[in-house]
């Protein structure tokens, strides 16, 4: 398609339905106007060529906090906030995007994609998926790209895996015949995160955001998960996901991320195992004393949060299959115990005095006792960001007034969980 047809494309029935699907009821129009945006801006900086649009949405871990990297299971799903594209292949080797969002200009050629020292930032991270794929067998050429992203940076929806993810539907569009599996998407990813960011990552948020909907994975079988979309609805449970923007970001927080896997993996090691799914908890109870001279004492707490998330997740999954609301809000609230306490990701024991998840928890965890429903834990790689809130929806907006006046106004957003995961989109 061509910039100057999008506007009426996207008032057409079908279009607006595909939309409310994506972004909720209601809120067609408005995303409408991103893709408007995005057709124009692809204009304007590469010229008035055919294009296609292409998405990837932010995620929302629901349970099984930091257990995919040491081959464990999650459950997850993919919401509203996304990365949108308008992309074309431009016949070199050389790839060229432009964020709007965060008003870079990035120029990647295609034969010089190894890692050097930059570690943080937007170039090293494409520079990485690129090779990821490559690495993979993917076919890899030079396009041009406009990309807006509402996915929030740096808080625990995965804005950087949105990106990750998008970057591959594009490639694999442009290129590949549309045929590559998104096990390779995310391993892509995840290779960007270790060996260009150095961030110790597992498969979760890549997973997530490429295969869109709630999904359970277990991750035993590394080079395959075992991915299963898990048929429920929130709504059906009379339930809202709330997720509160504590006003902390965690970009800087590598070293705090790895250390989560590192320490799970010196346990799995005492065993000569090497991620703790390979190991027992039995037999982890049965040597602790050894494990805390050996591994340390944060080691051996973490250690049982893995082993017992993954027993949460197969609860929560069938809590949500079988409509039983109480006993998924009991999961949850066990979960966010036990990162609190076991796996220790709320706060930094270096900066005591700055804990940002643990007010938002404190304060959410007084609102929900008050009314008698209702779970709440943290989100994602933890230590700053967000955490999440299951919310009876009667009482969604008095919670959203109450939680915004504690942390400040836009502070909380109510998440819709949507199907499509990262995607060429077909209007």
């Amino acid at each position: 398609m061509k910039a100057e047809q999008v506007k009426e494309l996207l008032k057409k029935d079908s279009s607006v339905q595909l939309l409310e699907q994506m972004y909720g009821k209601g809120k067609a129009e408005g995303n409408a106007a991103r893709y408007e945006m995005a057709a124009e801006g692809f204009r304007e900086r590469f010229g008035d060529r055919e294009f296609e649009f292409f998405t990837s949405p932010g995620r929302t871990e629901i349970g099984g906090n930091h257990t995919d990297h040491n081959q464990g299971r999650i459950l997850a799903g993919s919401i509203q906030m996304d990365c949108v594209a308008a992309a074309a292949a431009n016949d070199t080797e050389t790839i060229r995007i432009i964020s709007e969002t965060y008003k870079q200009d990035l120029v990647i050629d295609l034969s010089a994609l190894a890692p050097d020292e930059q570690t943080t930032g937007t170039l090293p991270l494409v520079k990485g998926v690129l090779a990821g794929l490559k690495n993979r067998g993917f076919k890899v050429h030079g396009f041009d790209a406009y990309v807006t992203s509402n996915v929030i940076g740096g808080s625990g929806v995965s804005s950087s895996a949105s990106f990750e993810m998008l970057v591959c539907s594009i490639v694999d569009y442009l290129f590949n015949g549309y045929t590559r599996d998104v096990v390779s998407y995310a391993k892509a990813g995840q290779y960007a995160e270790n060996k260009y960011w150095l961030k110790g990552s597992g498969l979760l948020d890549q997973m997530a955001c490429a295969v869109g909907g709630i999904i359970t994975i277990d991750f035993a079988n590394a080079e395959e998960p075992a991915v299963r979309r898990v048929d429920c609805n929130f709504d059906d449970l009379g339930l809202d996901l709330v997720i509160v923007n504590t006003g902390k970001g965690h970009a800087d927080l590598s070293a705090e991320y790895s250390a989560v896997p590192n320490e799970m993996k010196s346990v799995a090691k005492y065993f000569h195992k090497e991620v703790l799914a390979q190991a027992e908890e039995e037999d982890v109870i049965a040597n602790a004393r050894d494990i805390r001279k050996t591994c340390g004492d944060r080691a051996l707490l973490r250690a049982f949060h893995f082993f017992e998330e993954n027993k949460r997740v197969d609860k929560q999954v069938a809590a949500l299959e079988n409509g039983n609301k109480e006993a998924f809000l009991r999961e949850i609230t066990a979960s966010g115990n036990s990162s609190w306490k076991w796996l220790q990701n709320c706060y930094l024991n270096e900066t005591p005095d700055d804990q940002a998840i643990t007010c938002a928890l404190s304060l959410t965890e007084l609102f929900l006792s008050g009314i008698g429903d209702g779970a709440c834990r943290v989100h994602g790689g933890g230590f700053a960001g967000v955490i999440a809130a299951f919310v009876p929806k009667k009482y969604t907006e008095e919670y959203r007034r109450y939680i915004n006046k504690a942390l400040g106004e836009g502070s909380a957003f109510v998440m819709h969980i949507r199907s499509q995961g990262a995607v060429r989109v077909e209007f």
